[in-house]
């Protein structure tokens, strides 16, 4: 399980703390974890092909073929370009724990560079740009911030992070955080700017440039650094399986989460699933988590033979919460309590984040007891059908 992005980059994470072995989690619950990309699918054979894993050249798991009866997908996301020139080579997007902790030593580098330069150039300041205004890039600006009162640490002592650290929020809606509630964006741009982050909305980025964005006004941006924060779209691979997709590459699923294969299902940011008649459900954890429940049920009626219960997946959005610091937070909790979007703003909401997050640790600590012991049980217990969870 991958840490928050954000905190990694921002070095206010260790990226050793948070992670989890899926080779353990198999060995303590009970299903079997096979590392390695998947580089194809026959359906007609029901087989899946894996490339060979390598370490430092060498070949550590040969290339194999993994039969299914069943075939979940469930690859996630990456950062969307939009074909934006210089984006891909000058912008770092934040997929994995890796291109956080690449961003993370790039931080650091252009801090000790700063910090050199103002003692030669006392007006030399350091700019930092990210580009999409959704929960990561208003989480990650709050989250530098956060990493600049530590600054001492590295020996940086020159540089002042109130002065001389200046972070632009730009968003292309034409307010941050446009998938929630106004007065949750509201609140967010308000206490980003409180804290010195410039917020620039319906501005659309036209170009990357190593030093530079440019919007399409033909603005200039100054930026040490570029974020790209602003969109997704699903691996490029899932184009290539003969199921139907996308423009961004999703699969397109129906409302059990099965694909136009009956033997595949898809859930998570890969999947399009409509939520209502023009709507589709979001790419957020809280959707992927409900349709992990949802397919336990499924998997096991196929496993055991039985037939499934023949409900439609339906999402219940219990709201969001973002942080914007380590003392601040806002979100809606939706009609969890009284029927109502509940508002929340402040340390409360920064402590409910926090609480949040917890529990999802706690979640798949305790998979087991929800789910896959079960599923590996039938598993153990019938030689098929097979169940594949790539």
């Amino acid at each position: 399980m991958e840490a928050s992005l954000h905190e990694v980059a921002s070095g206010t994470l260790d990226i050793h703390r948070e992670g989890l072995s899926y080779a353990m989690l198999a060995k303590d619950h009970g299903f079997t974890f096979v590392p390695g990309e998947m580089d194809g699918i026959d359906r007609q054979a029901r087989s899946i092909h894996v490339k060979a894993v390598y370490n430092e050249g060498e070949e550590v798991f040969a290339a194999r073929d993994l039969s299914y009866d069943t075939l979940v997908l469930a690859v996630g996301s990456r950062s969307n370009f939009f074909n934006t020139p210089g984006a891909e080579e000058y912008a770092t997007a934040l997929d994995s724990t890796e291109q956080a902790e690449k961003f993370r030593l790039k931080f650091l580098r252009e801090l000790v560079a700063a910090d050199q330069r103002k003692k030669t150039d006392p007006a030399h300041s350091l700019n930092i740009a990210i580009v999409g205004g959704g929960a990561t890039g208003v989480e990650l600006a709050a989250e530098l911030l956060e990493a600049g009162k530590n600054l001492g640490f590295y020996g940086i002592n020159e540089l002042n992070p109130e002065e001389d650290i200046h972070i632009t929020l730009l968003e292309g809606s034409s307010r941050i955080l446009a998938a929630l509630p106004e007065k949750t964006s509201a609140a967010a741009t308000r206490l980003l700017k409180e804290r010195g982050i410039t917020v620039k909305t319906s501005v659309l980025v036209a170009s990357v440039q190593e030093k530079s964005l440019t919007d399409s006004n033909d603005n200039k941006y100054p930026a040490d650094l570029t974020v790209w924060a602003a969109g997704i779209k699903a691996p490029a691979f899932l184009t290539e399986l003969g199921l139907e997709t996308n423009k961004i590459n999703q699969v397109i699923a129906d409302k059990t989460l099965c694909t136009s294969d009956p033997a595949i299902y898809a859930m998570g940011d890969c999947a399009q699933v409509e939520w209502e008649p023009g709507r589709y459900l979001p790419a957020r954890a809280q959707v992927a988590h409900q349709q992990a429940d949802y397919l336990i049920g499924e998997l096991s009626a196929r496993i055991n033979g039985t037939a499934s219960s023949g409900k439609p997946f339906a999402f219940k959005d219990y709201g969001s919460l973002v942080s914007v610091g380590h003392n601040k937070g806002v979100g809606s909790l939706m009609g969890v309590l009284t029927g109502k979007s509940l508002f929340v703003e402040g340390l409360l909401a920064r402590l409910m984040y926090m609480s949040l997050h917890l529990m999802h640790h706690m979640a798949i600590l305790g998979i087991a007891r929800t789910g896959a012991v079960a599923l590996g049980r039938l598993l153990l217990k019938r030689s098929t059908p097979k169940v594949k969870l790539h």
